[in-house]
């Protein structure tokens, strides 16, 4: 009996470590790949986090030419106009894209999503909204 109650102390303490260790390990990769990829640059709204990848460069410099520079980044277009749905969608697009951008997974011609069309199609009628409403009705 007491053998029995020695032996399962043993393997629950085991198992409690390992899962421990197996935590930190993943706590502290995803830190690094964080710190690496400068993950909390996405948390601003300087467009030249999106630019961090290298095949949005494109994207980031036709933007620079743009007549939208003067008057939005990229999270005015590109992400809802509240708190909430600002950084949902940029934890969901940022998850996505560092999956892809880690895995090579990625077309040559970056395309937008559906859901993402939507979203912006919805900032574009915020914005120009004197120019849209017509086009609404």
């Amino acid at each position: 009996m007491l053998v029995s109650k020695k032996s399962t102390m043993n393997a629950s303490l085991r198992n409690t470590l390992l899962l421990g260790v197996a935590v930190g390990l993943f706590l502290g990769l995803g830190f690094f790949a964080f710190i690496y990829s400068k993950g909390y640059s996405y948390l601003t709204n300087n467009p030249a986090a999106c630019a961090n990848c290298h095949v949005m460069r494109e994207q980031y410099d036709a933007w620079l030419k743009s007549s939208h520079h003067s008057a939005a980044t990229c999270n005015d277009c590109h992400t809802p106009h509240n708190i909430v749905g600002k950084y949902a969608v940029k934890a969901h697009n940022g998850f996505w894209h560092s999956f892809y951008f880690t895995t090579g997974w990625y077309p040559d011609t970056i395309e937008i999503t559906r859901f993402d069309h939507r979203v912006t199609e919805n900032a574009c009628r915020r914005c120009h909204e004197n120019i849209t409403a017509a086009i609404s009705s």
